[in-house]
């Protein structure tokens, strides 16, 4: 692998339609890890990314080495994700309608360290900012315990990466998702934080 040779592409709208089963593959592979320990679901991954799709405002960034896309980073107008997302924005007293949410930023472990994480972020914040009146950008990430034996002893939390790109977490602003974890028959409720940035004027 050449991270040198990784092209990064910006899609927005209905072009980003014909990648919905390659960032499907890769939410599904890159999320069973910790600390998310998803057990992916093609049926639920095909109606989460459907939102996307039917979003004139989302974008997707891919990483793509030759024909393969081996990263992918996602956005979209908070007000077109699903209600549970700006659930906590409202509780704050924050407009949906101001806040470019971010999705998720996978990609294969061997393409990592490489900067391609920095341009994910360079490229949504932009293409947001582009709108014009977007005065927040958002994610969430899951909530674990530090303490928990299943965390792989080489494990680096992304929160510093996060907070040198102006993010910071909000204690009370939490989302509460189901999924199946690896081994386990039934899906179990995890707890996902807000990371909020403001900005002047976008």
């Amino acid at each position: 692998m050449n991270p040198a040779v990784v092209r990064i592409d910006r899609l927005s709208g209905d072009a980003v339609r014909e990648h919905l089963d390659e960032v499907a593959a890769l939410r599904m592979a890159v999320f069973r890890e910790w600390p998310y320990l998803y057990d992916g679901d093609r049926q639920y991954e095909h109606e989460y990314l459907r939102a996307y799709a039917g979003s004139a405002r989302s974008v997707f960034v891919l990483a793509v080495d030759g024909q393969r896309v081996v990263g992918a980073a996602t956005g979209i107008p908070l007000c077109d994700d699903q209600p549970a997302f700006s659930a906590p924005f409202r509780a704050r007293g924050i407009d949906p309608a101001q806040v470019f949410y971010f999705g998720e930023s996978v990609l294969l472990p061997e393409y990592r360290g490489c900067g391609i994480g920095h341009r994910f972020f360079d490229e949504r914040e932009a293409h947001a900012s582009g709108f014009g009146d977007y005065r927040w950008t958002a994610f969430c990430a899951v909530v674990r315990d530090l303490g928990d034996p299943r965390r792989p002893p080489e494990y680096r939390p992304l929160d510093a990466f996060w907070r040198r790109r102006g993010y910071a977490p909000q204690e009370d602003m939490t989302v509460e998702l189901d999924w199946k974890e690896p081994w386990h028959e039934a899906p179990e409720t995890h707890t996902l934080r807000v990371w909020l940035r403001q900005w002047p004027r976008m």
